[in-house]
């Protein structure tokens, strides 16, 4: 019997992923939503033994602010965009406390991921650091890594599993990674759609190839094989889909996103290989109701993967732990 995994991982951010390019006033519904939409999430996971790994920015393991900036890495990225960073003006306007800015602190977020211990939390960066944008460097990705290990001792969390914010896939960050314990990273689909680019170099002829592919066979399946007893560490878990969230727009089409996704699904389960579902909790912060609808159905059909060929779910760090892989 073939045994597939099925893997989900969530980009957990809140308002730190989307500081350059929207603004609280336009998407601060989205972010607040991610406080009653996180709970609906982790019940549903729970009750279909489904295992997910919430890649989370470090800046979110706090709930004051004092407590914040004495925990900034020692090296800010340089970026050659200025309005990339963080540290250049808007962290310094964020509120006190998480009851005064529920948008920038998810102390209380993580604590509650934390009660459903089947579920990993994984390392983001600390300060939704871009791998592959014009001015930073490795000394500066080290440092950042570093804080986020940091703050995330504090909850009593080892950081196994690595998520490239934006999915800017770095090969050269690798090593850094496995010398902070990391077992595990995300990396992209194959194929030209999905390579990793720069904000700079992105173009919206491939976005919009991106969201055809939604709901259109553009890329195939995206399943990857398992990792052995020969892979090295870090271990690569490419992404196979992003979960676009409800559209009223392209609502019509729902019935093809889900489609694409249980068809990979199934050919997961009956091949032996990986499929890794991924998007963001602000993804479902608003049409709550229409969003959970569609992981329902995700689930249900999960459930009878497993239950007819074995099919399995685990988080990242747990794949990757469970292949025995090489340390050397």
């Amino acid at each position: 019997m073939a045994q597939g995994a099925f893997v989900i991982s969530l980009d957990f951010e809140l308002f730190w992923g989307m500081r350059d390019k929207r603004t609280i006033q336009g998407y601060g519904a989205n972010i607040l939503g991610v406080r009653q939409a996180l709970p609906r999430m982790l019940d549903a996971f729970d009750a279909h033994g489904v295992k997910a790994t919430f890649a989370t920015v470090g800046l979110l393991f706090f709930d004051r602010k004092d407590d914040l900036m004495r925990s900034l890495p020692e090296l800010k990225p340089g970026y050659t965009t200025r309005d990339l960073s963080p540290y250049n003006g808007h962290i310094d306007a964020i509120g006190a406390d998480e009851l005064n800015d529920p948008y920038h602190y998810g102390a209380s977020l993580i604590h509650e991921i934390k009660e459903h211990p089947a579920h990993e939390i994984a390392c983001h960066t600390f300060s939704h650091y871009y791998c592959l944008e014009n001015g930073q460097t490795e000394a500066e990705f080290a440092a950042d890594l570093r804080a986020a290990m940091n703050a995330a001792h504090s909850f009593g969390i080892d950081l196994k599993s690595f998520v490239f914010p934006r999915n800017q896939y770095n090969e050269r960050y690798l090593d850094i990674c496995k010398e902070h314990g990391i077992v595990a990273y995300r990396g992209n689909e194959r194929g030209w759609l999905y390579r990793a680019r720069n904000k700079e170099d992105e173009s919206q002829f491939r976005r919009a190839l991106r969201l055809l592919d939604t709901w259109f066979d553009l890329s195939g399946p995206n399943v990857h094989p398992i990792p052995t007893e020969n892979s090295t560490l870090p271990v690569n878990l490419p992404s196979s889909r992003f979960l676009r969230p409800y559209s009223s727009r392209y609502r019509m089409l729902d019935s093809l996103k889900l489609r694409r996704i249980t068809r990979a699904m199934d050919r997961a389960a009956k091949t032996g290989t990986l499929f890794h579902l991924w998007w963001h909790p602000h993804n479902f912060g608003s049409d709550l109701e229409e969003n959970m609808r569609m992981l329902e159905r995700i689930l249900a059909h999960y459930d009878r993967l497993h239950r007819d060929h074995g099919f399995e779910s685990c988080s990242m760090s747990e794949l990757a732990q469970r292949a025995s892989v090489d340390h050397g």
